[in-house]
């Protein structure tokens, strides 16, 4: 049985931020081992975690862990902290702090009905309030100064923080709103450490619609399909917008259409409109019977609807159209042309920060011993779906870990 905690064998951690994985670190660090201290530079934790469940708390996916892992990029980087801390890890965890959880039918993982995404941040802030962590509102970390001590806005005074263990938890640049803001990059920068500039992730995309389509379906669905881009593809569900497009299927395949569009200005992807079909199949069920229409039988035979019969036409030459062939092989491959990305203040995440090189296995920064970052603070990506929050969940997990065996 343990002794009462020695204050003086303590080491201090001071912990910058107080998102998703700063808050999973302080609830898994050892408080008999440290003295642990959390800066927010807003006036309460979590404020990004609580907007960011407002249509519904999306906490992890339940898909293998294999798989889990392949939705990342790059997968890699993360894939012990998610072996380490699985998705099913975090369900359990959830449900020791009195959060039960369910699985719904998209297999993402919400808090069991009737819990808000307030009752979750308490529950976790419970745990670390038991470890004595206090978090101190209103501390905005400001940079170094010249003996890598942290320097501290409180209240518009500077005053300067000696701690043994410092990480950095300061989520991306999207939501600026809520705190999340990535202002902190240029400072890292400076430091000569070495950074990514953000980009827009979980984003919709620009297009240019032909007016008479869009004037029309403008917030139409697109069901049911299939979207590709380069070697990746994803089922699902998009959305056409004034500004372009958006949706589950497209926000997946965030990092092959931002790789385009950096190297060339543009990005291509391609919808498959059946994606249960084979083009056999569709050239069959498009022979023409009797007097019908090849709109008639893109309706009856192919149950697509208008919005996709419409997009077909806007893009394709007449000529192109009414033949089978041709129609048949773009019905499964039908080329979109993205020619931006939407702005950051509009993005789920963001893409950039810390370049993953120059933090070890342990996310210390190689170039300042006992300083450590995670979170979104890393140049990494996931989709939506749950992946975003369990991959900094995993990640507080994983340095707590090796934090408390130091």
């Amino acid at each position: 049985m343990r002794g009462l905690p020695n204050q003086m064998n303590k080491k201090t951690i001071t912990i910058i931020g107080s998102g998703p994985a700063a808050l999973m670190l302080a609830a898994r660090l050892d408080e008999y081992k440290f003295e642990i201290n959390i800066l927010e530079k807003g006036a309460a934790p979590g404020r990004k975690f609580l907007v960011a469940g407002d249509g519904g708390l999306n906490l992890t996916h339940s898909e293998p862990i294999q798989d889990f892992i392949g939705r990342y990029t790059p997968p890699e980087f993360l894939a012990e902290s998610l072996k380490s801390f699985t998705n099913d890890d975090l369900r359990k965890w959830f449900n020791t702090i009195g959060i039960e959880t369910f699985i719904g039918t998209s297999k993402r993982v919400f808090p069991k009905e009737g819990l808000r995404p307030i009752d979750v941040l308490n529950a976790i802030l419970k745990v670390i309030r038991y470890k004595s962590a206090p978090i101190k509102p209103k501390n905005t970390w400001k940079g170094w100064n010249e003996n890598n001590q942290l320097i501290i806005d409180h209240n518009y005074k500077d005053h300067t923080v000696t701690s043994d263990i410092v990480v950095f938890a300061m989520g991306g640049a999207s939501w600026s709103s809520t705190g999340s803001d990535g202002k902190w990059l240029s400072i890292f920068a400076e430091k000569g450490i070495d950074t990514v500039n953000f980009q827009a992730s979980n984003c919709a995309f620009a297009i240019e619609w032909e007016p008479g389509f869009i004037d029309v379906f403008e917030g139409s669905p697109l069901k049911n399909i299939a979207v590709q881009c380069g070697s990746k593809q994803k089922k699902g569900e998009v959305v056409i917008t004034q500004f372009g497009i958006e949706g589950g299927a497209v926000y997946a395949l965030s990092p092959e259409i931002r790789k385009q569009l950096n190297d060339t200005q543009k990005a291509t992807i391609y919808l498959d409109l059946k994606p249960s079909l084979s083009v056999a199949e569709i050239k069959k069920r498009l022979t023409p019977k009797g007097k019908k229409s090849l709109t008639a039988l893109l309706t009856e035979a192919l149950h697509l609807p208008k919005p996709e019969i419409t997009l077909l036409k806007s893009i394709l030459s007449k000529e192109e159209f009414i033949n089978p062939n041709i129609l048949a092989a773009k019905i499964k491959q039908l080329p979109i042309i993205i020619n931006a990305l939407a702005p950051i203040e509009d993005a789920i995440s963001t893409s950039g920060g810390i370049a993953l090189h120059e933090v070890d296995e342990h996310f210390q920064l190689k170039k300042i011993p006992n300083q450590y970052a995670i979170g979104e603070m890393l140049d990494w990506d996931a989709p939506t779906g749950g992946y975003l929050l369990q991959g900094s969940f995993s990640m507080g997990v994983a340095l707590a870990n090796y934090l408390n065996v130091l």
